[in-house]
């Protein structure tokens, strides 16, 4: 007879709300002050119109992100969940070597520590709570916060999303049942970007909240394609390279009027 794989276990109700906090725009790291150099295409006359920002973003999701953020968060993940310092080290020095530019390094820094002081105040509350007496630091949030030069956004984002996740288990079947887990924290982590960017082009363009909420339904349609890409990218082929968003980057560290800090 053929053997019916498992279904995989659905995350609990706790680990779902932790991975909607942390795609939440209220998520105390700045993402909110950030455009990604889109602030810059609109000085520049590139992007003008809500079709332009659903055009911009949507390729910056399957050429930038997909290729580089989401797939460093999809290998992270698992590196954490295995205690395997050696390799989350690994994909943070990529992630700081590959930032295009200077505003671009800026944020994934900044972004990363003030993720990892985050989770370090929840940890104090909850270790000072009567009800977590016996509970010990978790080492693996000291590691991170060494990282040098900075633990950089995805890998202290894949960090936050290892300590809610359940630990991976393997059935009989060969069915890896984080794989699902896995795939729910990606898109966490790319919904979050895609209501950042979407909020930074309503006030940068300026848009309306209707023209707002239809570009986010369009990157929403886009989303899992860029995950499975993302998924299925190897170390040999994951990559930074954006030129045009790199100029514009540059060129926006001294636009004369500016809202966002990249």
């Amino acid at each position: 007879m053929p053997r019916i794989a498992p279904r995989p276990t659905p995350l609990s109700a706790g680990a779902r709300l932790q991975l909607m906090w942390l795609a939440s725009p209220a998520l105390p790291v700045g993402g909110f002050s950030y455009s990604e150099g889109l602030e810059a295409a609109i000085d520049a006359g590139i992007v003008t119109t809500e079709a332009d920002v659903a055009a911009w973003l949507r390729d910056q999701l399957q050429l930038a992100v997909a290729r580089s953020d989401l797939a460093v968060v999809a290998r992270a993940v698992p590196a954490w969940q295995r205690h395997d310092l050696d390799r989350v080290r690994e994909l943070n020095d990529w992630v700081v070597q590959t930032r295009e530019t200077a505003e671009l390094r800026l944020q994934t820094e900044q972004m990363g520590r003030s993720l990892v002081e985050w989770l370090r105040n929840g940890d104090a509350h909850a270790l000072a709570a009567e009800q977590a007496t016996e509970a010990e630091p978790d080492p693996r949030l000291q590691h991170c916060a060494r990282l040098p030069p900075a633990p950089t956004w995805p890998v202290a984002f894949a960090l936050a999303v290892a300590r809610c996740l359940p630990s991976p288990k393997v059935h009989n079947s060969g069915h890896n049942n984080s794989e699902a887990a896995l795939r729910e924290a990606l898109l966490s982590f790319t919904f979050g970007w895609a209501e950042n960017m979407v909020q930074a082009a309503i006030k940068a363009v300026p848009l309306g909240q209707s023209a707002g909420q239809r570009i986010l339904q369009a990157l929403i349609h886009a989303i899992p394609d860029a995950i499975d890409h993302a998924l299925a990218l190897p170390d040999s082929q994951r990559q930074a390279f954006t030129p045009m968003l790199a100029i514009l980057s540059s060129r926006h560290e001294t636009q004369y009027s500016r809202l966002f800090r990249s």
